[in-house]
């Protein structure tokens, strides 16, 4: 029988996986059976003293932060908020949108966090489809889009607000809170990712899946002490990769939580030397920035365990860049807001070992016969998506298998090699090509720092594939020549595979999450390319 919760408001969430599946991953120790909040206080009472965050404001200890999730769970009960209710977060890294996210669990509703950032777009689908009760912002004005939302009834901040619904956070509490039991396999979070998808699709999790299968892959990383992870986290911790932080590195692992309120590299190679993070997670654009900023004076990275990719293929050159830096082993995860993480110590170190062996404590993994795609099902297999029934029939089998989309293979030892996406190829003439090799391929030329390549339409052939560039400082310009000699000659690449356009930035056009944005650049591709037959090399000044 499918588990369904339901909003106050009528969003319904489902189980899609077999509830006998849930209880075995239970009993074999993979789900901790507990809520996030409760693991969280757990961790209070055991160590009051460590440091749960460090922001911008400094370092905030267990015990500190707890007073202050409590409180906000109290603002937020007063105005009737509770287990069956979705609250929005878009709150900038720090530590109050880690306290705001936990007050969240403790009340025991779902939360839907979301990167603050420029648009309303995206925001307003997000609060109109959850049908959210309520929304957590730093200041009343943030985020708000102008369209009517019925459903939403309040709206917090810690400043003054002038908004109609506006609760101010900093007022005191009537009443202490008071935690009731929550349900473990309840959903807790939603994780948001753009996809392919025209608008941003929500994934529901519950705690059991945030706690047990997503947090086990940080736990295997720890090198046996979890608990002494002093995880730099430099992704957007409302992305799906940053998901990592509150809900697992403070809530599940009881660990050190270092964040930035915004990406900047000397920054955080400053905090490498001051508060020695254990481990950093980035996306490879990320990493590479990390790896070409000058060190900073003093420089000391004794903490330095590893530095971890996810979000994005990691080309080799980048990989290699990092261990030269850092001296330190990159880790790259495989992992998607569906329910996938995949990795091993080695890998980004040599191609043979691939994306790494599947580990039944996060997700098992086969590949579908015929079309190649990955199919992921273990404990931190999410519920479902939110308010999209068409994406659970494109994404989901009826046994709770996940299609991730992407296509794969399994080699002799068991480890798991990712292929590319089964869309988002470019279609030249009736030729499928595939970016992600082109992209491959072109990271691996000495005089390219990232490379990123996008379809431009063509009313000849339907598109052309063109090669988006940044080259590092103090390198001569690259012309389209010198890259296509280089990918058949030096690569090996098929001829119909050469990019045909050539875009040069001076910096790649990141998404909230810090991924590179495609979208941006297929449109500087669209305005900025010129067109076969024609001088092809542009340079896009600023992107």
């Amino acid at each position: 029988m499918t588990r369904v919760w339901t909003s106050s408001a009528g969003v319904e969430i489902r189980d899609l996986v077999p509830a006998a599946l849930r209880r075995s991953w239970v009993a074999r120790g993979h789900c901790p059976d507990r809520d996030l909040y409760s693991l969280f206080t757990a961790h209070v009472r055991a160590h009051p003293t460590r440091t749960a965050v460090v922001d911008a404001a400094g370092a905030l200890d267990y015990a500190g932060l707890d007073a202050e999730v409590r409180h906000l769970a109290a603002r937020l009960a007063e105005r009737g908020l509770g287990a069956r209710d979705i609250i929005a977060v878009r709150v900038p890294d720090g530590r109050r949108a880690v306290a705001a996210e936990l007050a969240v669990a403790a009340l025991g509703a779902l939360v839907l966090p979301y990167p603050p950032g420029h648009g309303s777009r995206g925001p307003a689908s997000l609060l109109a489809r959850s049908r959210a009760r309520a929304v957590i912002v730093e200041h009343a004005r943030d985020a708000l889009p102008d369209t009517p939302l019925p459903h939403l009834e309040a709206v917090f901040s810690w400043g003054e607000s002038a908004h109609p619904k506006g609760v101010r956070l900093t007022a005191p509490a009537r009443e202490p809170f008071r935690p009731r039991p929550v349900d473990p396999e309840a959903p807790a979070r939603i994780l948001v990712s753009s996809g392919s998808e025209a608008e941003p699709k929500m994934v529901a999790y519950s705690h059991n899946a945030m706690a047990g299968g997503r947090a086990n892959y940080l736990r295997a990383l720890a090198c046996g002490d979890p608990e002494g992870m002093r995880n730099l986290v430099l992704v957007p911790l409302a992305s799906s990769f940053g998901s990592l932080g509150t809900s697992v590195t403070v809530a599940a692992l009881g660990a050190t939580l270092l964040v930035q309120r915004a990406f900047d590299p000397g920054e955080a190679l400053r905090t490498l030397t001051a508060h020695r993070p254990t481990h950093v997670f980035g996306v490879p654009t990320m990493l590479r920035r990390l790896a070409e900023a000058p060190p900073p004076p003093g420089e000391d990275l004794r903490g330095l365990r590893a530095l971890v990719s996810s979000g994005a293929a990691l080309p080799e050159a980048t990989a290699a860049l990092c261990v030269r830096r850092f001296g330190r082993p990159v880790v790259t995860v495989y992992g998607s807001s569906d329910g996938v993480n995949c990795h091993t110590a080695a890998t980004g170190l040599s191609p043979e070992t691939g994306t790494g062996l599947p580990d039944p404590a996060v997700t098992e993994l086969r590949v579908a016969p015929g079309t190649g795609e990955i199919l992921a099902r273990g404990p931190m297999t999410p519920l479902c998506h939110v308010a999209a029934p068409e994406l659970d029939l494109r994404h989901r089998t009826p046994d709770g298998w996940v299609r991730t989309g992407d296509r794969g293979r399994l080699d002799a030892h068991g480890r798991l090699h990712v292929l590319g996406r089964l869309r988002g190829t470019v279609l030249r003439g009736g030729y499928t090509i595939s970016p992600a090799e082109v992209e491959e391929a072109l990271a691996a030329h000495p005089a390219v720092a990232e490379a990123a390549c996008v379809g431009v339409p063509d009313e000849e052939l339907g598109e052309r594939l063109c090669a988006c560039v940044r080259q590092p400082p103090g390198t001569p310009a690259l012309t389209l020549r010198d890259l296509t000699g280089y990918l058949e000659t030096a690569r090996g690449l098929e001829r119909r595979k050469l990019p045909e356009l050539l875009l040069r930035v001076t910096e790649m056009p990141l998404g909230p999450t810090g991924k590179i944005c495609r979208r941006t650049l297929t449109r500087l591709a669209v305005a900025g390319a010129t067109r076969p037959g024609a001088p092809r090399d542009r340079a896009h000044p600023s992107a």
